[in-house]
C-alpha cells in the first residue's frame, strides 16, 4: 500500500466519521418525533401538528411558529407566542393581535387568505390583545391556546381553515418556542426540516358518513372541521362518526341541520376544552343571551347555536375549566341528546330550545343545568359537587326541565337543592319549571327546592314518587318549600301522564333516532 492511498484512506475513513457524529447531532437536535410525520403526504387540511419529545417541553412566551406555502414560499399563517391565549382574573396583558392571518375591518375579522367569513349574529368582535381563531366560519372569534403541552407532547393549532386540500407546506418553528432541560431541541427552521402534504380532495359533497380520526387516517382530524365540511340548514341527515380519542378543541357550529355526531365509545371518545366565561366572555354589545337569535356564551366546549336536528350520541364533552363552563351547549330546537357523558363547572349544561336527552350523565359544580327550556330528561344521572343541580329560566311561552326515572346525587356529605330561581338583577322568573317523575335522591336538603321571586303562583316545582338512593323508601317531604308541591297518584293522574309524555314537554314534537 503507498503513502497516498493510505492518507486517502484515513481520509475517507474520517470523512465517514465527519458525516456519522454529524448526523448523530442533527438526530439529537430534532429529537421530537413529529405527526404529521416529515414529508407525509394524504394529510387532513384540518390537521393539528404535533411534536413528542422525550422528556416534558417547556412552553415560551416568545418565538413564532410559521406555516408556508412551498410552492411559493408564503406564509399562510403564524403563530406568535408573545401573544397571550386568552384573558384570565389575573391576566392584564398587551401586546399586538397578529395581523396574519386575519384582518380586521369594518367591524369583523376576516380570513385574508382563504374565504372571509361571516359574522355570527348580533354580536360584534372588538380586536383584543389576545390569541384569535375563527371557530365555525364565524368572524366574531374565540381565544384559544396555540400550543398545549401535556406530559412530552406538545400540540400546535393552526388557525382553523387556513390549510387546503392539495397543497404542501414546510414548518418553522422558532427556538424561544419549545425548549427542553437538556438543550436538545432548538426548533424547526429552513424548507425542508418539516414538511407535508394535504389531501387532493375532500369527501364528496353529498356524503351521508364522515369519520373523524385524531390520527389522521379518517377523513377529518377534527370535530370542528367535520361540521365546518356540511352546509349551513342541510336537509338530508349526515353521521360524523367520531372514532376513540382525545378531541381537545372548542367546537361551535351555528345554523346546522340534521348531524348525528356518534361516538365510537361512550367513555373513550371525549371532547374537551378548558373554555370558560373568563377566557371566552360574552360579547359585551348584547345585553343578554335569553332571547332567541342572540349570539350565545362563548364558554362551552362545545357548542350548537340555532341548530335544528343535532343528535349527539355515545361520546363524552367536558370543559376542563372551573367557573361559568359549560361542557354542552345548546340553542335550536328538536335536538337529542343520547348516551352521552357532560361535564363541566357552574352551568355544566346549557339548553334554550327543545332538547330530549336520555341516558345521560351530567355533572358539574353548581346549576348544573341553566336554560330556558323545554328540557325532558329520561334515564339520566345527575351529580353535583356541591351546588344547586339547576336555575330554571324558562317563561310561559314553554315548559321548563322534566325528569322522568333520573337519579340526584350530591358528593360528599354536602346537601343541595333540586332548583332554584332567585332574582337575578332584577329579573325574576315566575313560570320556572322543574317536574320530577319517579326520581331516585340523595343529598338533597329537606327544603329540597331553593329560593325562587316574589311571584310563586305559576312556578311549578313538582315531585311525584321520589325515593331516596339508599334503601328506595319514600323521601321525607314534611319539610319542602312551600312553594313546591307533591303529585297526587289519583288527583294528579292527568297531569303525570302529560308530563311523563316527552311530545307534551315539547311542544308537540315527538323524539326519535334513525336506527
Amino acid at each position: 500500500m503507498t503513502r497516498n492511498t493510505h492518507i486517502a484512506i484515513t481520509l475517507a475513513a474520517l470523512l465517514t466519521l465527519c458525516n456519522l457524529l454529524f448526523a448523530q447531532k442533527e438526530e439529537l437536535r430534532q429529537t421530537a418525533s413529529r405527526s404529521p410525520a416529515d414529508k407525509a403526504k394524504e394529510v387532513n387540511p384540518d390537521t393539528h401538528l404535533v411534536l413528542t419529545f422525550p422528556g416534558k417541553p417547556t412552553l415560551g412566551n416568545s418565538g413564532q411558529i410559521r406555516i408556508y406555502d412551498a410552492a411559493d414560499n408564503r406564509m399562510v399563517d403564524v403563530l406568535d407566542l408573545s401573544i397571550p391565549p386568552g384573558p384570565t382574573t389575573s391576566n392584564k396583558t398587551t401586546a399586538p393581535y397578529a395581523a396574519i392571518p386575519y384582518e380586521y375591518v369594518s367591524g369583523r375579522f376576516t380570513n385574508a387568505n382563504t374565504n372571509p367569513g361571516t359574522p355570527s349574529g348580533t354580536a360584534l368582535a372588538t380586536p383584543d390583545n389576545f390569541q384569535l381563531t375563527i371557530i365555525g366560519g364565524f368572524t366574531d372569534a374565540f381565544h384559544f391556546y396555540p400550543v398545549i403541552i401535556h406530559d412530552t407532547v406538545a400540540t400546535i393549532y393552526p388557525h382553523n381553515n387556513i390549510l387546503e386540500y392539495n397543497k404542501t407546506y414546510y414548518v418553522q418553528i422558532d427556538p424561544p418556542v419549545l425548549t427542553l432541560s437538556d438543550g436538545s431541541f432548538s426548533g424547526i427552521t429552513g424548507k425542508t426540516g418539516w414538511t407535508f402534504t394535504t389531501k387532493k380532495n375532500p369527501p364528496p359533497k353529498n356524503s351521508q358518513r364522515l369519520v373523524v380520526c385524531a390520527d389522521g387516517t379518517g377523513d377529518f382530524s377534527t370535530v370542528q372541521g367535520a361540521v365546518d365540511f356540511l352546509p349551513n340548514n342541510n336537509p338530508n341527515r349526515v353521521t360524523i362518526f367520531i372514532k376513540n380519542g382525545t378531541y381537545e378543541e372548542i367546537v361551535y357550529f351555528r345554523n346546522k341541520t340534521n348531524i348525528t355526531f356518534l361516538g365510537e365509545d361512550r367513555d373513550k371518545t371525549i371532547v374537551c376544552y378548558a373554555n370558560n366565561e373568563v377566557f371566552n366572555p360574552h360579547p359585551s354589545n348584547v345585553a343578554t343571551n335569553e332571547m332567541p337569535g342572540t349570539f350565545p356564551s362563548r364558554r362551552a366546549a362545545f357548542m350548537g347555536d340555532n341548530s335544528k336536528g343535532i343528535h349527539l350520541v355515545n361520546f363524552t364533552v367536558k370543559t376542563t375549566a372551573k367557573g361559568q363552563a359549560e361542557g354542552l351547549l345548546l340553542a335550536g330546537g328538536q335536538n337529542i341528546v343520547s348516551n352521552v357523558n357532560i361535564e363541566g363547572s357552574g352551568d355544566a349544561l346549557q339548553v334554550n330550545g327543545s332538547v330530549y336527552l336520555t341516558d345521560c350523565k351530567i355533572t358539574g359544580d353548581g346549576d348544573i343545568i341553566l336554560g330556558r327550556g323545554p328540557a325532558f330528561f329520561n334515564r339520566c344521572e345527575l351529580i353535583s359537587h356541591g351546588g344547586a343541580y339547576m336555575w330554571i329560566r324558562n317563561t310561559s311561552a314553554n315548559h321548563g326541565n322534566v325528569f322522568l326515572n333520573c337519579r340526584f346525587q350530591t358528593e360528599g356529605a354536602r346537601e343541595t337543592e333540586i332548583a332554584r330561581a332567585p332574582t337575578n338583577k332584577g329579573k325574576d322568573y315566575p313560570y320556572c319549571e322543574a317536574v320530577l317523575l319517579n326520581c331516585a335522591l340523595a343529598g338533597i336538603s329537606p327544603a329540597g327546592w331553593g329560593p325562587v321571586g316574589p311571584d310563586t303562583s305559576n312556578i311549578h316545582y313538582w315531585e311525584y314518587n321520589s325515593t331516596n338512593i339508599s334503601d328506595g323508601k319514600p323521601v321525607d317531604i314534611s319539610r319542602r318549600h312551600p312553594a313546591s308541591r307533591q303529585l297526587n297518584k289519583d288527583k294528579d293522574a292527568e297531569i303525570i301522564a302529560n308530563y311523563s309524555n316527552p311530545a307534551y314537554v315539547l311542544g308537540g314534537w315527538t323524539p326519535s333516532m334513525p336506527p
